[in-house]
């Protein structure tokens, strides 16, 4: 069965914990500081639109491998699963 709960004991609990973080809240309410922050986004566009230079020699050496099977491998294979983990497709 459950006992009747004291409030006096919650208030008590209550005051004791406020008590252990002196003038918190009156260092909430004197801060009225201006705390806006300004964010140029436009590098962040330019460098996200900036699409790499492709290696048309590495992409075609990669698709001569694959073809010819040397890419096979069961190592290469779990290596190619942890990067696509990893790396994202």
């Amino acid at each position: 069965m459950i006992e009747k709960v004291n409030t006096n004991q919650i208030q008590g609990f209550l005051e004791k914990s406020s008590s252990r973080q002196p003038n918190s809240a009156a260092a909430l309410t004197a801060n009225d500081a201006d705390v806006s922050v300004q964010v140029d986004y436009a590098s962040f566009i330019d460098r996200a639109m900036q699409t790499p230079q492709t290696d048309t020699q590495a992409v075609q050496r990669a698709g001569e491998l694959l073809l010819s099977g040397q890419l096979e491998s069961p190592e290469n294979i779990l290596k190619a699963a942890k990067n696509i983990i990893e790396f994202g497709i």
